[in-house]
């Protein structure tokens, strides 16, 4: 009986790797199909963007047969001793920082109402999305309307309990934080809503063993809820801030920064900088200026969001 001497088996091959390219790079005839997204982005984002930096250091105004002539920074050094530019700027922080923070407590409780098993929660749901459903040209003429001191149902309301006609958006004092009121209202929608898919990720056994342990409801908030929500909260607050200090819309509709600038936010600035008095490059300089501010925000957001992810 002879015996074969079988060979060692041989170690499996490793898989080939993909050569000539890195992880993420597009191959050459993978352009052609991005064409058309990338054409329209060009055209109506990055071109846009370009021109307005271009502008913001030349002398363009409005008028046939203007030369507009490159000027460098005299643009920004305008914007610097203007006071109604310091003035726009401090109101916007007022106006975004307000608006904000008094949409989130709003927003957080109406969230906690609607994550409770109460009757009609589907209803209360829905109404909940109302502002949200409103274009914000259409929410300043309703609540312009509202505050109207002549016929607006608040100014009536305060006639008939005494106090006397209001001219809440007309006054130099209660302009403000009338807009403010609005702005809130608005936009508590999509805050409620990303509240509230976030109080539905929250373990509720963690909440359980706290009533065991004998925390009381505010408790359990305190020291259960916000931390479980905590990286929802900087996500929405920090985006709302970005949102609400480019607000234009609204404020424009309401009041057009008046009574006296009152409510002159940088975006009305600006729009009427370039469609007032048709002065583009000053225009162009206070975009630029937001696009800093801005870019500045967004770092710091996706800076708090790194944190977040590798904790």
């Amino acid at each position: 009986m002879t015996t074969t001497e079988l060979a060692p088996p041989a170690p499996a091959a490793a898989p080939d790797k993909p050569r000539g390219r890195r992880p993420g790079r597009l191959k050459g005839d993978a352009w052609p199909l991005l064409l058309p997204a990338l054409i329209p982005i060009a055209l109506f984002s990055v071109y846009p963007l370009l021109q307005g930096i271009y502008l913001g250091f030349t002398d363009s105004h409005a008028g046939l047969n203007q030369v507009t002539q490159f000027t460098g920074l005299e643009n920004y050094q305008r914007l610097m001793h203007n006071e109604l530019f310091w003035s726009s700027f401090k109101i916007g922080l007022i106006w975004a920082l307000s608006v904000t923070v008094l949409q989130f407590l709003a927003a957080m409780g109406l969230a906690l109402l609607l994550n409770a098993n109460l009757r009609l929660r589907w209803l209360a749901r829905t109404l909940s999305l109302i502002p949200w459903a409103m274009p914000p040209v259409v929410t300043g003429i309703m609540w312009r309307l509202m505050f109207d001191p002549n016929s607006g149902p608040i100014s009536s309301a305060s006639q008939a309990l005494g106090f006397g006609q209001l001219n809440l958006l007309g006054d130099f004092t209660t302009a403000l934080p009338a807009v403010i009121v609005v702005g809130v209202w608005a936009g508590m929608p999509q805050t409620t809503i990303t509240l509230l898919a976030g109080l539905q990720g929250v373990d509720d056994s963690l909440h359980e063993a706290g009533a065991v342990d004998g925390a009381s409801p505010w408790k359990r908030f305190l020291h259960i809820t916000l931390p479980q929500l905590k990286p929802v909260i900087i996500a929405i607050t920090s985006l709302n801030f970005i949102w609400n200090i480019n607000t234009f819309d609204l404020i424009y509709v309401m009041t057009n920064g008046g009574p006296g600038g009152k409510t002159m936010v940088p975006a009305l600035f600006a729009y009427n900088e370039a469609f007032r008095y048709g002065h583009f490059g000053i225009a162009a300089a206070m975009g630029n200026v937001m696009v800093v501010v801005i870019i500045g925000l967004l770092l710091f957001y996706l800076r708090s969001r790194l944190k977040e992810e590798r904790r």
